[in-house]
This record gives structure tokens, sequence and C-alpha cells, in this order.
């Protein structure tokens, strides 16, 4: 065989599942160490007197997250339904370690530092994907139990879990707490789900998070942003860099590396990056990187048609919604559409295990489209029926 036979032989073996998936992976990696060495040079050679200096570390940070991505693609995905109970009992003490000890970092205590790396962690991202896989391993095996009498034993475990998890994240973060609530309800409504009970999950997640408000560390902050946002007179210094980034933009932008804003923008590497791209790829950039999670969106969606299981449609289908929300949402503050929240755009953004739970997710929406399970385990042989049936099945009933 030639080289080219060999690597091609070897990519069949090895990379499965979607191909588009795996596209729109590789685009957005190539994308990120582009915007990242563009978006933090200058904090580089202010500090580090390399810009080089973060081009390197994302770069790692990067292939750390292709890693874990490569490693969760090949696990049979209902090895998830077990794991993402431990991954919720790990991640409460975590989370709670984090807001009582963790380092003080922009007025909020979100990380746990780790020994011997000195590298940070947010026992959030952790949370995150425990909470969606569970909640999809719930759905599927009670599927005949949600709209039947016993409801309460179907549903009632759901709706406590997403408070616990979405109120102790809401501490000290409320924008993620909020993104995860919203996740859990679209999930559980594609779950078949009743919308009275999506009612209750809403009223679960308004109390705790007026809970988070009035003892957590960001409710003076949040309601801060929120009054800025709402008073359009004048706008805020991270919103106005934010504009004039994307009126420098134009329709093809001023070329790679050429941001003159960066230089402005708080966090251009992280919650701003959007603008960055927009500024120097243009709104033909901006378009370009919107397409990429819409079309992950859809590929994962599909899952939920063409799985043979119950909790294979649910997984893929919650953690496309996750990516794509916060992917949204960080767009959506760029061009002010929404309040400044501090969500990085996933996989694109600088940051630390971000990436990594972010390659975990997208490797498991892949193992999930490339359907080799294995016949001795089981967590739900229903399917999801598509959601004319589900609509007919409630007018029957």
């Amino acid at each position: 065989m030639t080289k080219s036979e060999l690597f091609n032989k070897w990519m069949k073996e090895n990379l499965k599942g979607d191909p588009i998936i795996w596209f729109v992976v590789v685009g957005l990696s190539l994308l990120s160490i582009l915007a990242v060495y563009s978006a933090s040079g200058t904090l580089a050679y202010r500090y580090m007197e390399s810009t080089e200096h973060y081009l390197f570390k994302h770069t790692a940070l990067v292939a750390l997250g292709m890693v874990g991505m490569y490693f969760a693609h090949k696990l049979d995905y209902r090895y998830y339904s077990g794991l993402a109970k431990l991954g919720l009992l790990i991640s409460i003490p975590l989370i709670l370690f984090a807001y009582f000890f963790g380092p003080n970092i922009n007025e909020s205590k979100r990380w746990i530092v780790i020994p011997f790396i000195n590298q940070q962690f947010q026992p959030s991202d952790l949370a995150k994907l425990a909470l969606i896989s569970s909640i999809a391993a719930m759905l599927a095996k009670r599927q005949s139990k949600i709209s039947s009498a016993n409801w309460q034993e179907a549903i009632l475990p759901i709706l406590i879990w997403t408070g616990i998890i979405c109120g102790l994240i809401a501490l000290s973060n409320i924008s993620t707490a909020a993104m995860l609530l919203v996740t859990c309800m679209l999930l559980m409504y594609f779950g078949r789900v009743p919308v009275k009970f999506l009612g209750m999950l809403m009223l679960v997640g308004i109390l705790a998070g007026s809970l988070a408000m009035i003892f957590g560390k960001r409710g003076k902050t949040a309601l801060a942003r929120w009054e800025q946002f709402t008073d359009r007179t004048q706008l805020d210094y991270q919103t106005e860099q934010s504009f004039a980034a994307i009126a420098n933009g134009g329709i093809l932008g001023q070329g790679m590396g050429k941001s003159h804003q960066k230089n402005f923008l708080p966090h251009p590497y992280s919650d701003f990056i959007f603008a960055v791209i927009i500024e120097e790829y243009g709104m033909a950039g901006g378009l370009a990187t919107l397409f990429f999670y819409l079309v992950l969106l859809y590929r994962g969606m599909l899952a939920v048609a063409n799985s043979s299981n119950a909790f294979g449609g649910l997984l893929s289908a919650g953690l496309s919604f996750m990516l794509a929300i916060q992917a949204l949402l960080n767009m959506a503050v760029a061009v002010g559409l929404v309040p400044v929240t501090g969500q990085p755009l996933p996989l694109v953004s600088m940051g630390g295990t971000s990436l990594l739970f972010t390659g975990i997710s997208f490797g498991i929406i892949l193992s999930v489209s490339r359907g080799d399970v294995s016949p001795s385990l089981s967590v739900s042989k229903n399917r999801v029926p598509p959601k004319g049936n589900f609509m007919r099945e409630k007018q029957v009933a």
C-alpha cells in the first residue's frame, strides 16, 4: 500500500462517526488557533515578552481537547449513563469547594487550581456534561412512566437534580446556570415530558436563581449588567469596543491578525473573540462561524430520529443544544443582543479545561453518530418518537 492508502485506511478505522461533525471540529479548531493568536498577541508581548507564548499554550490545549474527543468517541456512548451519575456526585463538592476556597478572579470564585500543573479547573464544565447525560439517561429509562400516574418517579428526580446543579452554579455564574436550565428544558421537551412539568422546572429554576441572586456573589453584577443593557442611552465600555470592531470588519474584514480593537476589548481572546473574528474576517467570517455551530446542531439533532436507542438520541441532542446555545449566547453578546455574560465561544475561545470538556462533548456526539454499540450494554431500547407522533399521542390521550 502507498502512504496515502495507509493513511486513508487508518482514518476509516480510527476516526468514526459523522464526518461532517469531524469537519466542523477541525474548522473551529483552526479558527481558534488563528483568532486566539491574534487576540492574545498584545497581552503575550506585554507580560511574557513573546507574542507566541499563548499561541503555543492554546494550541496545546486545543490538542488536548482533540485527544479527549478522540477517546470519548471510541467509547460506547451507553457507558456515559453510569459515568454521568459519578460526575454529578463529584461535581457538587467541587463546585462548593471552588465557591468557598477557590481563587477570586474578576470578583468570582468558579475555579479550582490543580496542584503541580498549576492549571485552573472549572467544576461547572463537569457539572454541565454530567447533568445533561444524566437527564438523557433518566428520560430514556422512564419513557413509559412520564405520562402515567407514576410521573413522580420519572420526573421528580430530574427536577431535583436540575435545581441542585443549576442553583449551585448560579452562586458564582448566573449566565451558565440559566443556559444549562434552558438546555435541560429543551432536552425534556424532546424527551416527551408534558409541558406542565416544564413549567414546574421553570419554577424550580426561578427559585434557585432567586436564591443565588440573594446569597451568591454575582447577584449585584448581574443586576448591574442588566441595567446597563436596558439603558440604551449610553453603551458600556465592552459593548462599545465590540461594536467598533464589528464596524471595522465590514464585509470581508481587515485581514488575518490586523484587528485594531483587540488592543482595547476586555478579554478579546475569550468573551469577545467573535468581535475580533468579524473585524479580521468580516461578516463573511462571522457568518461562517455561525454556520459551523448551526451545522453541529443539525447533525446532532439527526440522532434523535436515526438512533435506535432513546438514550443515544437524547444524549446527542442535549449536548448539541448545550454547545449551540453557548455559541449563540457568545455571539449575541458581541453584537449587543443580550447583556454581557462572560460565556466563551465553544472550541474557539482561549481556555483551559473548557476546551477539554468541549472536546469530550463533541466526542460523545460522534460516539452516538457512529452507532457501534456493545450488545452486552443496555440503557433503553425505546426510541423517541418523531415530534409529530408525540403530538398525536398526546391528543389521543
